[in-house]
């Protein structure tokens, strides 16, 4: 977990407006959410993982154990089932709803942080660096 922790700014965002609509997210929302630039920062203390996303729009705050699952409300308000989990180096965090899936994984490489939404045959990508 020690890659993950740290405060990492977004850089850039690929095929993201698509993800978001795959999700059910109306236009206007799509469209604040492909301006923002959002900051992620990840902390752990003791066994619990707490993720925050900060943007001009909206802040996100995420608290979980690795392998239990948990509630989530999502930044565009689905209640999901969520389970994080860390395999290979890689955080995999998946979310059920209705019926639906998404998964978000989170991978490391020195300091930059890659994170792989995919739902359905929609694949974005979102790059990360860390913050100095």
């Amino acid at each position: 977990m020690d890659a993950f922790v740290g405060t990492w700014n977004l850089k850039e965002s690929v095929k993201f407006d698509e993800y978001m609509k795959e999700l059910g997210v109306g236009f206007g929302t799509r469209k604040l959410g492909n301006m923002t630039k959002p900051t992620t920062i990840i902390s752990v203390a003791d066994d619990t993982v707490k993720v925050e996303t900060k943007s001009a729009v909206k802040n996100t705050e995420l608290s979980f154990k690795l392998g239990e699952e948990f509630n989530e409300v999502t930044a565009d308000d689905r209640k999901v089932k969520s389970i994080v989990t860390l395999d290979a180096g890689k955080l995999v965090h998946v979310q059920k709803w209705d019926g639906k899936e998404t998964s978000l994984v989170r991978e490391v490489n020195g300091n930059k942080l890659t994170l792989t939404l995919t739902i359905g045959e929609i694949v974005s990508t979102r790059h990360y660096e860390k913050a100095e």
